[in-house]
């Protein structure tokens, strides 16, 4: 499975760390909530998987683009749309 870093798009304090690690993520799922200038902002697993490792605890401040968490994913690409074939698109089974 690949491991897939988990990165914050602000600096900020750590106010929330909803997920532990060895539990499963869905691809969208909060990891970490960081407060920046009195607003929470969700830091989001961009792929189903296992934490693997939470990297920061709660009123950790954070750099933006620092690594949070350590996603083991077995979906990298679930985030791809899937496309219909000719051959496959309107057929009733």
């Amino acid at each position: 499975m690949p491991e897939i870093k988990i990165v914050t798009e602000v600096a900020g304090r750590v106010c929330a760390t909803p997920v532990q690690v060895g539990g499963t993520v869905a691809d969208g799922d909060d990891v970490v909530i960081v407060e920046a200038m009195k607003m929470e902002i969700p830091v989001s697993s961009p792929a189903n998987g296992t934490i693997t490792s939470l990297l920061v605890k709660l009123d950790d401040v954070v750099a933006e683009g620092q690594a949070v968490a350590i996603v083991a994913s077995c979906s990298a690409f679930s985030s791809w749309p899937s496309f219909e074939t000719p051959a496959t698109a309107g057929s009733s089974g």
